[in-house]
Formats: structure tokens, C-alpha cells, sequence
């Protein structure tokens, strides 16, 4: 056991910060006549993403971001939301479309994100931006990713040489991470539900980064002394109450550094969507001139 508790590093206060500095940079492109704008896309009564898409334009608000909210019915067609999405694309201003997932069963989510302009995708699931990102090429990052790598920079350890776990692998978080840590020189293993000897492999890692959905997979006995520990999961306990993918009270003996949840990815990948959708606006601004 390390001698003292992990320092815990604080989601809220970063986004706050980073939201801060765009706030200016908003007020620079409305002033040359670009304000950025983004355009949210709700399907259905999903109580969770209601919450998510309010926190959304909230953060819009407070920062100047013009947006605009299309609440649509549980039982819309494919078909519709697909031609919704390519009149968004055309209108020029809008920089970013957010299509809130989960969609109905009755929808192909990958149809719809496939259709969004890879230029207005500023959750960067399209196939081009996903292309881009493991190419190494400038383009739009997912914003949980980007939100763990500037969680990572706050840790003030360096990823270089670094033995970098991540616990999920999916599209959305998991293997666009794993791009931004070989990106800057680290060692990546990803694990997932066929890994054998889990908790062997969470105690090699130097960064671990948990995205999996399971409260409290992996505990302080997995973690290596002094590891920075990362935790994307959002999970309600019966009570109600939020939760992580790992067991705070256990893993804080361990770790280095680690964060809370709530207040440590959740906000990260907010501010981030700001910044995208800010970076898409300048983009925007830039082709015009």
C-alpha cells in the first residue's frame, strides 16, 4: 500500500478553465462574423440523454455557443433523421452536429453518424475522423479521448515510455485513446471481456484508463502503486447514487492520482465538446477567407 491517498484530480476545475479561454475565442469569432453554433439531435424520451444534452446547451450558453435542439419523437424513421442530419450539414451556421446516442432500436446508429459531415462531426465518431486519428493526421478527436489525455497532462506525468492500460475497447473511447497515447510514445494494451488475468495486467499499468460501464471492475489490489487512474465509467447504484468503473475507496490507497466520478471525465468531455465545436467554427472561417 502506498503510504498516502492518491491526489485526486479535479475534472471540474480543468473544463472550467479550458472553458474559460473559449469563451474569448468565441467572442473573437462572433466579433469577425463566424459565431460558432451547434446543433444537438435528441430521438425519444431517454432520460439520460436528456440530462446530457441540457448539461450540453448549458455549456453552449455560458460560453456564447449558438445552439439549436431537435427533440424528436421515439418512433422517427430512419429515413428522417437521416435527411434532418444532411439539412443540418447544409446550413452554414451550424459548425457542429451531436447526434445523442443511444438512438431507438429501430435505427442504424452507424447510417446517421455516417451521414453528418466529417467537418461538423465534433464528436468525431465518423469513420474519416476515426481515420485521421489512427493515421496521426489532424482532425476532430472524440471528446471523452481528448478530455482523458488533458486529465492525463494534469497529472503532470509524461505518457512517453509509459505502460498505458485501457479496460474497454470500444469506438467511442477505447480505441481512439489507445491512438492518443501511442500518438505520444506510449506502450498500449487494451483489454477488454475476453482478457485473460485482468487484474494482472491493470497492475503493469503506469496510466490506466477504465471505460467499460461495470461499477467497481477493478479495485485497489489492481492498481500499481503510484498509477495514474483514470475512471470514464458512469454507473447509478440502486440507491441512485453515480458510480465508477473502479472502487474509489480502495483504489485511492493505491494510486498516484486519480479521478472522481462524477466530476472528473464528465465535465472533461463536455468542455471538449466545446472546443470542437469552436476549432470547426475557425475551420469554417478559414475556407471562407
Amino acid at each position: 500500500m502506498s503510504n498516502s491517498p492518491a491526489r485526486i484530480l479535479d475534472g471540474k476545475a480543468l473544463a472550467a478553465r479550458i472553458r474559460e479561454g473559449l469563451k474569448k475565442e468565441v467572442a473573437k469569432l462572433a466579433a469577425e462574423g463566424c459565431p460558432p453554433g451547434l446543433a444537438v439531435i435528441l430521438v425519444g424520451e431517454d432520460p439520460a440523454s436528456q440530462v446530457y444534452v441540457r448539461n450540453k446547451q448549458r455549456a453552449c450558453e455560458e460560453l456564447g455557443i449558438r445552439s439549436w435542439k431537435h427533440h424528436l419523437p421515439a418512433d422517427t424513421s430512419q429515413k428522417d433523421l437521416v435527411q434532418l442530419v444532411e439539412e443540418i450539414n447544409a446550413d452554414p451556421a451550424v459548425h457542429g452536429i451531436l447526434v445523442q446516442l443511444p438512438l431507438p432500436a429501430h435505427i442504424q446508429t452507424e447510417a446517421v453518424l455516417d451521414t453528418i459531415d466529417p467537418a461538423k462531426d465534433v464528436d468525431g465518431f465518423h469513420p474519416v475522423n476515426l481515420g485521421l486519428l489512427a493515421a496521426g493526421r489532424p482532425g476532430v478527436v472524440p471528446c471523452t479521448p481528448a478530455g482523458v489525455m488533458e486529465l492525463v497532462k494534469e497529472s503532470g506525468v509524461e505518457v512517453a515510455g509509459k505502460e498505458c492500460v485501457i479496460v474497454g475497447r470500444s469506438n467511442i473511447v477505447g480505441k481512439p485513446l489507445a491512438f492518443l497515447f501511442l500518438h505520444e510514445h506510449g506502450t498500449v494494451t487494451i483489454c477488454h471481456s475476453r482478457t485473460r488475468n485482468l487484474a494482472e495486467v491493470c497492475r503493469r499499468a503506469d496510466i490506466l484508463v477504465v471505460a467499460v460501464g461495470r461499477a467497481g471492475l477493478v479495485n485497489g489490489e489492481m492498481i500499481k502503486p503510484g498509477a495514474v487512474v483514470i475512471d470514464v465509467g458512469i454507473n447509478r447504484t440502486a440507491e441512485g447514487k453515480l458510480t465508477g468503473d473502479v472502487d474509489f475507496a480502495s483504489a485511492v490507497q493505491q494510486a498516484g492520482t486519480i479521478t472522481p466520478v462524477p466530476g472528473g471525465v464528465g465535465p472533461m468531455t463536455i468542455a471538449m465538446l466545446m472546443k470542437n465545436t469552436v476549432a470547426a467554427a475557425r475551420r469554417a472561417m478559414q475556407q471562407l477567407d
